[in-house]
């Protein structure tokens, strides 16, 4: 009887290993896609000035080097603002792509700090 109880304990703590896993798989990629998500967005608002489409260039370069796809870029006056998706890898993969998003510009006078 002993022998059951420790191949239940045993799959049971296996069960709480996998989850824990599937978690911790599903939180590297948000990260990845939020940190993909500002690093082309910063990219686009530091070539904003250039206008949408050369501003946005520059996004979907750093987005693609990231090994993500830019889904959405735009400018708001100077500010860039993206959205960002990277394919997840694993037993997460059938949830769908991470997403992440990003804005990113110069800090207006009423913006400050105090």
């Amino acid at each position: 009887m002993a022998t059951v109880w420790a191949a239940v304990a045993v799959m049971g703590l296996v069960v709480v290993a996998y989850a824990v896993w599937l978690l911790g798989g599903a939180m590297l990629a948000r990260h990845r896609a939020g940190g993909t998500a500002d690093l082309a967005a910063l990219a686009a608002a530091g070539h904003a000035d250039r206008g949408v489409a050369q501003a946005c260039a520059h996004a979907q370069r750093i987005a693609e080097r990231m090994r993500g796809v830019l889904t959405e870029c735009r400018l708001d006056g100077w500010d860039a603002l993206v959205v960002v998706e990277l394919a997840v890898l694993g037993p997460v993969q059938p949830f769908g792509p991470a997403t992440g998003r990003a804005r990113a510009g110069p800090v207006g006078g009423d913006d400050t700090y105090r």
